[in-house]
């Protein structure tokens, strides 16, 4: 089923793309939440006529993207936890509780944002990457410290 995509979904591709996915993907998921509108002659003669400003928007939302990654470089994220004998995490940290950090630092940053393979589970200085649009992508240190 082609459709045309109305915001950027990571590995699928980006806003006005019309891209090929199965039946189902765009019935129950991509079109209910409108992520997506179906691909018919009138739509994309539609998106033809409003691609100019999708461009310009997406450019504003690019600049905004790289001042924020301006700012996002060089932060650093303090987290404390519980250990055992031997420094052994109780928990870890996730890419949850590192949106929330960089939310308590007044950074918009949804979870998905947050590139991190798997959860923090060591006490340690580790880089993060936040990706904060198709392109920009930006670095952190997040520090993880045993709690007294």
């Amino acid at each position: 089923m082609q459709i045309i995509l109305q915001e950027d979904i990571e590995k699928l591709g980006h806003r006005g793309d019309v891209v090929e996915v199965k039946a189902g993907y765009a019935r129950n998921y991509l079109l209910p939440q409108k992520l997506a509108i179906e691909a018919t002659k009138g739509n994309i003669n539609a998106i033809e006529r409003i691609r100019a400003s999708m461009a310009k928007k997406t450019a504003t939302e690019q600049a905004a993207a790289e001042k924020q990654a301006e700012l996002l470089n060089g932060v650093t994220l303090n987290f404390t936890r519980k250990t055992g004998e031997n420094d052994q995490m109780f928990g870890s940290v996730t890419s949850g509780d590192v949106a929330e950090g960089l939310a308590a630092l007044k950074f918009s940053v949804d979870k998905r944002q947050v590139q991190l393979a798997e959860p923090i589970k060591a006490l340690g200085e580790y880089p993060v990457s936040i990706k904060v649009f198709r392109d920009v992508v930006a670095s952190i240190k997040v520090i993880v410290a045993k709690e007294e």
